[in-house]
């Protein structure tokens, strides 16, 4: 068989609204869909266990609603350009469609030899762009994008022959055991329920649930994962939040819609910070303004502090607490993850680089364009915005008033009373005492003085600042986000919006 059409999946693993899959279909040649495990990409750093958990269930869902459809999805390990060889010899590869990735430097060059292997081999790349391209009119461009009708999945699709070997495992790719015993299930079907769920039942909180470490896991989205994976595309939920937002606006329910345009608001922004590392391809590994180059030492992978922060034990409650919950769930809301990059940047003061890199690989939604971008932005190494130092005691207060996320995450202090559970180098030894406590022992003591290092950390940056004119790259990065879209605030009377196919229905079915 000569002539084959090959969709390659990487971060788009549905059937629904793809492009590529759809314009393989459309050419009347025969299909293969084609998962590539690589073994370079699954060594990068940010990459962990959890995230490939979350990819099988995935794959798996993915395979049976090809199946569904008279395919399946051939599974491969090993370099993409080697494969491709392989397979262009067996069936006469003439096209090869995907989505364009937008991700770490690794991929990026890994696409480029793609490139440079299908010229030489006389095989058509096509590759579909994720984002409207450029920053001309990208607001307005965006916006059409979202409104277009999603792509519905095709009905059948024609394959040659293809074997089912056995999978890879993740012990292949030395990932060690499964360490996130609450990590939220990858999979169409678990991202349908999962964007269902949010708009029926959960959405209305969502403004509320953005800022609330422990409730946020039920009031907000929970939608990052399945978007960084591709089990939903951005456009069905866009479009699916348009439709709620609608029906709030014609029901008279301000705080609803308010709810549904914070998220819309967010998804944009999520877009934007994509196009951002579409343009500029090393944002995960430089400060923006090049003053920031050498300000903070780089933190050594042994570095005592570096890993009491990972683990938790920086004598902090609440922070601690927000670090041992990522490490059980894969998840923290954008509050504490602000909070939690910027005591390693400020406090701390270690550049921003190896805690970021470190801290990937326990976010399941791991997405290189977001997380990085907003590891910059804690750091103020973008040289834009004023230095946003978060008070660890003061957010403790605030967003855990009763101690109930430190108390489930930090066992230790449990019995301590609530004036001296957010700060418990302040409890007189007998409050200590009766609670079991013994600082240091028990529970460490707090790794810096959060107030003196929040103080000498404003004074170095605004030295810097002083003596450093802003440079362009960081006025370029003001201009990239100038048009971002603001968190949204109820309004009286909200628009009613008409936007092409808007029902809920995603065509889910059992092998969907």
């Amino acid at each position: 068989m000569s002539g084959v059409h090959l969709v390659w999946f990487k971060r788009d693993l549905r059937v629904h609204d793809h492009a590529p899959l759809l314009a393989a279909v459309a050419s009347g040649a025969p299909v293969i869909p084609l998962y590539i495990f690589e073994p370079g990409y699954w060594a990068e750093p940010e990459l962990s266990r959890r995230q490939f958990d979350f990819l099988m269930d995935s794959l798996r869902e993915l395979d049976a609603a090809l199946q569904a459809r008279g395919s399946r999805l051939m599974v491969r390990t090993g370099e993409v350009t080697e494969v491709f060889s392989a397979l262009h010899g067996k069936h006469g590869l003439d096209a090869i469609h995907a989505h364009e990735e937008v991700g770490l430097q690794w991929a990026l060059g890994r696409d480029r030899a793609v490139y440079r292997w299908a010229r030489n081999a006389g095989v058509s790349m096509r590759e579909q762009p994720a984002l409207p391209p450029g920053r001309e009119s990208w607001s307005v461009r965006w916006d059409r994008r979202m409104a277009e009708p999603r792509g519905k999945a095709p009905e059948q699709i024609r394959s040659p022959a293809l074997t089912a070997p056995d999978w890879p495992l993740p012990k292949d790719f030395g990932l060690g055991a499964d360490d996130c015993p609450a990590r939220q299930p990858g999979g169409r079907s678990a991202g349908v329920d999962c964007l269902r769920a949010f708009l029926e039942a959960r959405g209305p909180s969502y403004a509320e649930g953005l800022a609330h470490p422990k409730a946020g896991a039920e009031l907000s989205s929970r939608l990052s994962a399945h978007l960084t994976f591709g089990t939903l595309s951005l456009r069905e939920a866009w479009q699916a939040a348009r439709r709620t937002l609608s029906l709030a606006a014609e029901q008279g329910d301000a705080a609803f819609a308010a709810s549904m345009e914070a998220f819309l608001a967010s998804l944009k922004l999520h877009g934007q910070f994509v196009q951002m590392l579409q343009e500029q391809t090393t944002l995960d590994s430089r400060n923006l303004q090049p003053a920031h180059d050498g300000l903070r030492p780089r933190a050594e992978p042994s570095d005592p502090r570096l890993e009491a922060w990972i683990e938790g034990r920086t004598g902090f409650p609440f922070l601690d607490a927000c670090m041992r919950s990522l490490k059980a769930t894969g998840w923290l809301n954008f509050q504490t993850r602000a909070m939690v990059m910027g005591f390693v940047s400020h406090h701390l003061w270690l550049d921003w680089r190896l805690p970021a890199e470190r801290i990937a690989a326990r976010f399941t939604d791991f997405d290189p364009a977001i997380h990085y971008a907003q590891a910059r932005i804690q750091a103020a190494a973008t040289g834009v915005d004023a230095p946003r130092i978060f008070n660890p005691v003061k957010q403790s207060r605030e967003q855990d008033p009763d101690g109930a996320l430190i108390r489930e995450w930090v066992p230790e202090l449990a019995r301590l009373p609530d004036a001296f559970l957010h700060a418990p180098w302040d409890a007189p030894p007998e409050f200590l005492s009766a609670a079991g406590v013994v600082l240091g022992q028990t529970y460490p003591m707090r790794i810096v003085d959060h107030m003196a290092a929040a103080n000498e950390a404003r004074t170095r940056i605004a030295a810097v600042r002083r003596s450093h004119a802003p440079a362009a790259a960081a006025d370029d990065f003001k201009a990239r986000l100038a048009g971002r879209p603001r968190r949204a605030t109820p309004r009286r009377n909200p628009p009613k919006t008409v936007v092409q196919q808007l029902d809920l229905d995603f065509g889910l079915t059992q092998a969907s």
